[in-house]
């Protein structure tokens, strides 16, 4: 089973988002039969049986064993993915491109660039386990609280001085066995856990 898989078909990507067939998918991360699932749903046999069929064709579920019950044989299946992610190329003709609007401060280029993160990983991803090769990536997460928009505007600032200053350090456009990385930064606000829960996030900031 992949920790994470990425759903590039658009198809199989309705059917991920099939609310009874998504909590199927979080069901199987151990694998279950369509009786043993009808129990933890509350749903027919025969219907579970009917989710797990789509899943299955789509590549999100895979069969672990067959069972011999009486005159019945039980169908233990699995997820392929503890987690799936869905690129932006399941949505080829409206997926966002940063070269559309290449504004800094704007939200939409920044959600441009997180779905052309989202797309690029997961094709490296994908080939990476084609392959049965690991995939080199880094990335940082934290958190920073600005005292005022003061001191959001003097961090940006500082912050893009310094990147583009280890850029200039270590790029070597002439390395015969180089190969290209893409850098992205971002900063945003943070959104409170209880907003990620469901609940109303907090207004963005002004200035």
């Amino acid at each position: 089973m992949q920790e994470v898989a990425v759903i590039e078909d658009p198809a199989a990507a309705e059917a991920s988002l099939d609310p009874m067939r998504s909590r199927l998918l979080a069901e199987l991360v151990e694998p279950g039969s369509a009786t043993s699932l009808a129990a933890k749903v509350g749903l027919a046999r025969q219907k579970v049986n009917y989710h797990l069929r789509t899943l299955e064709k789509h590549g999100l579920v895979e069969l672990v064993e067959e069972r011999r019950k009486g005159n019945v044989t039980e169908r233990v299946m699995r997820a392929t993915a503890s987690s799936f992610v869905i690129s932006p190329t399941a949505l080829a003709a409206v997926q966002p491109d940063p070269a559309r609007s290449p504004d800094r401060l704007s939200a939409g280029w920044l959600l441009a660039l997180a779905a052309q993160l989202v797309r690029d990983v997961g094709e490296l991803v994908t080939g990476a386990v084609r392959e049965h090769k690991r995939l080199a990536t880094f990335a940082i997460d934290g958190q920073v609280r600005f005292a005022s928009a003061a001191d959001r505007s003097a961090f940006a600032e500082e912050l893009t001085a310094c990147v583009t200053a280890l850029v200039s350090k270590y790029h070597d456009e002439s390395a015969p066995g180089g190969r290209d990385h893409r850098l992205v930064v971002a900063v945003h606000p943070a959104v409170p856990p209880a907003a990620r829960r469901g609940g109303r996030p907090s207004p963005g900031e002004e200035g």
